[in-house]
């Protein structure tokens, strides 16, 4: 069975200004309209951090680069009660030191290889070493992680394809397709998609490879990684609501879930944003700084 896909934007007191794009399925004869969220028109982009107002601002500061657990269940990585994490916001605001993150041992999802790797990462967060997240390096930083960036996210949606543009860092989203029966293991995994409910875009991913952290304390995990991100626009239009689900049963006990907020910006179009983020192999300080791999010839 043949089908067609056309792509339309309803006009609301303006063209694509903000209004919702409509997919139209047409196959023997018959339509059905599927509602697609406009995450992209007039030059918007999704920033990781807005500084908040008072009196909330120091609270609010805490979860900067980081997730905010669920209300119930098991949720992320969090710092140790005794040595709480202070980043440069919330070290701006209360004119104190920032810190390295120290994550909580006592996490009862963790198996114990996990506990271990974070143990010894630990030791070097106090030690003053290794203590920045791998985005601070150029890495690719794998998904869930790649949402804790604080910089502007785009969104590229056609009918079959969805990109994310975050900080030089390109995900590709498949609209509407299974997976791949053996996807060869990558940095950002293999992403299909769907778009719910007009205002949601959900995405599956698997098929990642074992070299990233699924959060800036340097959780490992597995090639077993599941993620599943749910993208939902709230506060009309105003927010984007990310919040994903992970599983890995080589690594944790159970699925855990959280999110991560970005509040909608109007910067202009992407080409006038474009960060770059070029390789640095010094190791100043000698902060053991991680050297970005560097592959020997092309995997294409």
């Amino acid at each position: 069975m043949k089908s067609t896909i056309i792509t339309m934007c309803v006009t609301a007191g303006m063209l694509c200004g903000g209004a919702a794009l409509w997919t139209v399925f047409a196959a023997e004869g018959q339509s059905r309209a599927v509602a697609v969220p406009d995450f992209s028109s007039n030059d918007v982009s999704w920033a990781g951090f807005v500084a908040p107002v008072s009196p909330t601002r120091a609270i609010t500061a805490r979860t900067r680069n980081d997730f905010t657990p669920p209300l119930s269940g098991p949720g992320p990585v969090t710092d140790d009660p005794d040595h709480p994490y202070i980043n440069n916001e919330l070290a701006r605001q209360l004119n104190v030191q920032p810190t390295y993150r120290v994550a909580n041992l006592n996490n009862s999802n963790l198996k114990p290889w996990v506990v271990e790797a974070l143990r010894k990462q630990n030791e070097l967060a106090l030690a003053g070493k290794q203590g920045l997240p791998r985005d601070a390096r150029c890495w690719e930083v794998g998904v869930p992680a790649y949402h804790l960036h604080p910089g502007e996210m785009y969104f590229i949606q056609t009918p079959k394809e969805v990109i994310l543009y975050l900080q030089a860092r390109v995900r590709h989203i498949y609209l509407d397709v299974p997976h791949s029966k053996n996807p060869k293991p990558s940095w950002y995994g293999e992403s299909v998609g769907h778009y719910e409910g007009g205002d949601t875009l959900v995405v599956d991913t698997i098929g990642f490879n074992d070299q990233t952290f699924v959060d800036n304390y340097r959780t490992p995990h597995t090639s077993q990684l599941h993620v599943t991100e749910r993208f939902k626009l709230i506060d009309g239009g105003k927010t984007l609501d990310v919040s994903f689900t992970v599983e890995d049963p080589g690594a944790f006990y159970a699925a855990w879930s959280a999110s991560r907020p970005r509040q909608r910006v109007q910067h202009g179009p992407m080409d006038g944003h474009e960060a770059g983020c070029s390789e640095d192999h010094n190791n100043y300080f000698n902060l053991d700084i991680e050297q970005v791999p560097i592959a020997d010839k092309p995997d294409f």
